[in-house]
């Protein structure tokens, strides 16, 4: 798909002597090719069709090419184009919001702090996307789309419980997921260890999964704070028959609900399609509410998902590379995005484009809230062997929390402190 790009001489205060300006053109006078690298089921075919067409007739001068990638072994790939060790190059590529930080770490990122400020809007950003994709107050990562967790329920059982409104603070939660929980049916399904919900909790109560002190990340676990988001966790995960010993995979949680007996899940919306694939009967009787928070005014924090763009500080094509993801970044494409994809746009600001989407709505309320994973190049080999689970087992089966936290906080500061 071809794209032409027509610079612009923009003549600056302290360059007064400057007569002319290069243009973004290749050595040969024809145009320049930026190459752009999307995760597959990101964006659309569509999307994709519509955006290069409209950037192409925008920008003259420029051929993008936009290239798939698969998520497996995409680490690896991005790696060898900062390095400059791949046989393949890009211009701008997206990346998981919580990837950023093994980037960062390899070094050859381009900085985008001052676009951010002057372009971007850096001030509306979800901070569940930026934080991960900034070090020492500089920005590496643009945020591009978010997703997130929302309480999945099912109509009827709240109607026939008699739950007519749907909670707002933790308190109204409790109460109705209580009503909910009656004989064979179950208030909720939570898995024991379902870590992603409970970061959300811990983080409500002023809580940390870990904290870097002079260069050095301590786990947190065992912190009061981060205890008492457990103990609400265990209060919720009462209320209905989830394992304490496994995740919310193991059995698939949108397959147990799907079995009509279950009153809630908590589950990124996208989880209703497979929900009705397995039990039609339910669609059209599912709901969408974003996880209360422990006061009414506010909806509770949650772990945020989704993608940030990044520029190799290697490109030859920056100024290219930055119009594309200003393009990406305008309201436009952030709209178009986030209504055909049901994401949640990368501003809070524009959380209003999803409206007339009951499930990216619920999101975007909660995305204001948004955190990230603790913004170590080290946090996915925790990920990997993630000692929060057996935590999570050992509260929920009667062990001594504080006990069973300081052990998974130990593992936790083993890992992302020691030396590769």
């Amino acid at each position: 798909m071809k794209m032409r790009f027509l610079a612009v001489c923009t003549a600056l205060a302290a360059s007064a002597a400057l007569t002319g300006c290069s243009q973004l053109a290749g050595s040969d006078g024809g145009s320049q090719k930026v190459t752009l690298w999307l995760m597959k089921g990101s964006a659309s075919d569509d999307f994709i069709t519509k955006f290069t067409t409209s950037f192409e007739k925008e920008h003259p001068g420029i051929d993008l090419e936009v290239k798939i990638q698969e998520w497996t072994g995409i680490g690896d790939k991005v790696n060898a184009v900062l390095e400059g060790k791949s046989k393949e190059s890009a211009d701008v590529i997206e990346v998981g919001n919580t990837q950023v930080a093994q980037y960062i770490e390899t070094g050859g990122l381009s900085e985008l702090t001052l676009e951010g400020l002057r372009e971007w809007g850096s001030k509306d950003w979800l901070k569940g996307l930026s934080d991960p994709g900034s070090l020492n107050g500089a920005q590496y990562g643009v945020p591009w789309y978010a997703a997130n967790r929302v309480v999945i329920y099912n109509k009827d059982l709240f109607a026939d419980a008699g739950v007519k409104a749907l909670p707002k603070n933790r308190q109204d939660w409790v109460q109705a997921t209580q009503k909910l929980d009656k004989g064979d049916q179950q208030g909720i399904y939570l898995a024991g260890q379902n870590w992603y919900v409970l970061a959300g909790f811990v983080w409500d109560e002023g809580g940390e999964l870990a904290v870097e002190t002079s260069g050095q990340w301590v786990g947190a676990l065992d912190e009061d704070k981060a205890l008492a988001g457990m103990e609400f966790y265990k209060q919720l995960q009462a209320l209905g028959n989830g394992p304490k010993d496994a995740d919310e995979e193991t059995p698939s949680q949108a397959k147990v609900f799907a079995r009509g007996d279950v009153a809630q899940i908590i589950a990124p919306p996208g989880q209703v399609a497979e929900i009705e694939a397995a039990n039609p009967a339910l669609k059209g009787k599912l709901g969408f509410f974003p996880i209360p928070g422990k006061t009414s005014d506010k909806a509770g924090a949650v772990l945020t998902g989704g993608s940030d763009l990044i520029i190799p500080e290697r490109t030859k094509q920056r100024a290219g590379a930055v119009d594309v993801i200003t393009a990406l970044n305008s309201e436009k494409w952030q709209t178009e995005l986030a209504r055909s994809m049901s994401y949640v746009p990368n501003k809070t600001t524009l959380a209003h484009v999803v409206e007339g989407n009951e499930g990216a709505a619920s999101m975007a309320a909660s995305a204001a809230q948004g955190r990230a994973t603790p913004n170590s190049a080290r946090w996915a080999e925790i990920e990997a062997d993630n000692p929060i689970k057996p935590f999570m087992t050992a509260v929920l089966s009667g062990q001594d929390p504080k006990q069973a936290a300081k052990t998974a906080s130990d593992t936790i500061s083993r890992v992302l402190s020691s030396d590769r």
